[in-house]
């Protein structure tokens, strides 16, 4: 018997990321990014992952147009379209119809294309009832129910498709208030559990807060040894996180936190800034890429900033993109490797690995990515 996959497309879904608009929910925030140029990434993305099922006896059960049926007639697998989105673009509406359809057409498994709030949606309709897995395409991923990138969520697939896997288990969905995060505030909600397969190499953990007060202890010793390595002829590209922000701070400049800010000779030139404008910014000029660890999670490009585009990693290289934590949060992650989910398979094999820099200070940790 064939596999039966349900799949659902949220087409938008991150399209704020590489814009600076933090999220894409709602149809103007969706119609804000077009405008500024942003390109939909979330059926790219989901081709990755189902392009590693040709060939394999699966049937697929989807919704019309961009929410599925589009890609998967595309592809070559057998399709069956169980109905069609009320508006284009679709809406969470949407998403719950075709989730709730997916879960009485008695698929084996839905796979979803989004970020949180798809997975909340997706969440409401079907709760544990049916394993989920998530294809990350959204800007913001806090759930514990989505593959670490679009290549593990067709390697899971994969397993399952041939009978390798069975185990599942119940993994967290949370969300953040957009609008706060927006504002430079995070906060995050738990809205229930859905069941995934329980392979945890190839799914990402639910972010934890970090512990305060043991972080604060050494932010200040990470942040004062970078800013004394700094070269004034460089422009920094500073990304989000608390561990960023702190360099800021000892620089005495304002951060967006939850963007990408440009410094040079120790001068604040550009804030909260969109893909293209760091593309022009830096343009012909000597630059290095400062980021952080986001949440429990171990990924370092991806998840909170997509300014930070393939084109732009290409052009910077992986010598000039260094990686600030402190040891508590490195050693949180037990092991697991940092992820980097670019969007461009062959970057992210080139931007693996990690080398150590003598910072001088005891807690601080430096990396200059590379092997």
């Amino acid at each position: 018997m064939s596999f039966r996959l349900g799949l659902i497309i949220n087409p938008y879904a991150g399209l704020g990321g590489s814009v600076a608009l933090k999220g894409s929910d709602g149809a103007d925030v969706a119609a804000q990014a077009l405008a500024l140029g942003a390109e939909p990434r979330a059926e790219k993305r989901t081709r990755t992952a189902l392009e590693a099922l040709q060939g394999l006896d699966v049937c697929i059960k989807t919704w019309a147009g961009p929410m599925g049926a589009s890609l998967a007639h595309e592809l070559g697998f057998a399709t069956e379209v169980l109905g069609a989105p009320a508006s284009d673009p679709s809406t969470a509406k949407d998403t719950l119809a075709a989730a709730r359809q997916l879960k009485t057409a008695g698929v084996d498994l839905i796979l979803f294309a989004g970020g949180d709030g798809t997975a909340r949606n997706i969440c409401e309709a079907v709760e544990d009832s049916i394993p989920v897995l998530g294809v990350p395409a959204g800007v913001k991923i806090h759930s514990g129910v989505y593959a670490l990138t679009p290549q593990a969520a067709g390697e899971l697939l994969t397993l399952l498709v041939k009978g390798e896997l069975v185990s599942l288990a119940n993994e967290e969905v949370r969300d953040l208030d957009e609008n706060a995060y927006r504002e430079g505030r995070v906060s995050a909600r738990f809205f229930g559990e859905m069941c995934v397969p329980a392979e945890h190499q190839y799914i990402q953990h639910v972010k934890n807060a970090s512990n305060r007060e043991e972080e604060v202890l050494v932010l200040d010793e990470i942040a004062a040894g970078f800013v004394e390595q700094m070269d004034p002829d460089i422009y920094y590209l500073m990304g989000s996180g608390s561990t960023v922000a702190a360099i800021m701070e000892e620089l005495g400049l304002e951060n967006s936190l939850l963007g990408v800010d440009v410094i040079h000779d120790g001068e604040l030139i550009a804030s909260d800034c969109t893909a293209a404008e760091l593309l022009a910014l830096t343009e012909g000029k000597p630059t290095r890429i400062v980021i952080t660890l986001i949440g429990g999670q171990g990924h370092i490009i991806g998840r909170g900033n997509q300014q930070l585009s393939a084109e732009l990693l290409r052009r910077v290289g992986r010598e000039n993109l260094y990686v600030v934590a402190t040891r508590t949060k490195l050693n949180a992650l037990e092991g697991r490797p940092l992820i980097v989910d670019s969007g461009d398979p062959e970057l992210d094999v080139e931007l693996s690995g990690l080398m150590p820099v003598n910072t001088g200070y005891r807690d601080a940790v430096l990396y200059r990515v590379g092997r």
